[in-house]
């Protein structure tokens, strides 16, 4: 596992904002122009445009050009290097939580005799 993965560290930062999850969660539905996407926001549609570029660069979204139509639509599968990197740290502290049961169990039984 390394320690300092760059495109991980990008992927998260572009979690990391409300303003960007809900962009996702729009685009879980269905792939939307900007200014669909834009318009549940209240942000103005150059501080939209960052948030879309942020995505696009973490590899979440894709968009495309249609004269003056620009749409994005989510990449879903973008998502699984932070899913394995989720599951290989659950499965660390779920086994250090087994180990601590298992100790506090053992000091409990010894300390009952």
């Amino acid at each position: 596992m390394t320690k300092h993965d760059p495109e991980l560290s990008r992927l998260f930062h572009a979690l990391a904002d409300p303003t960007r999850r809900s962009i996702l969660s729009r685009l879980a539905a269905t792939p939307a122009g900007v200014t669909d996407l834009a318009d549940p926001t209240g942000l103005r549609l150059p501080t939209v445009m960052r948030h879309l570029s942020v995505l696009e660069d973490a590899g979440l979204i894709t968009t495309s050009k249609d004269g003056r139509v620009r749409t994005c639509a989510l990449v879903p599968e973008a998502l699984e290097p932070a899913r394995t990197w989720l599951d290989e740290h659950r499965a660390i502290w779920e086994d250090r939580l087994d180990r601590l049961d298992a100790f506090v169990m053992n000091v409990m039984k010894e300390s009952k005799e």
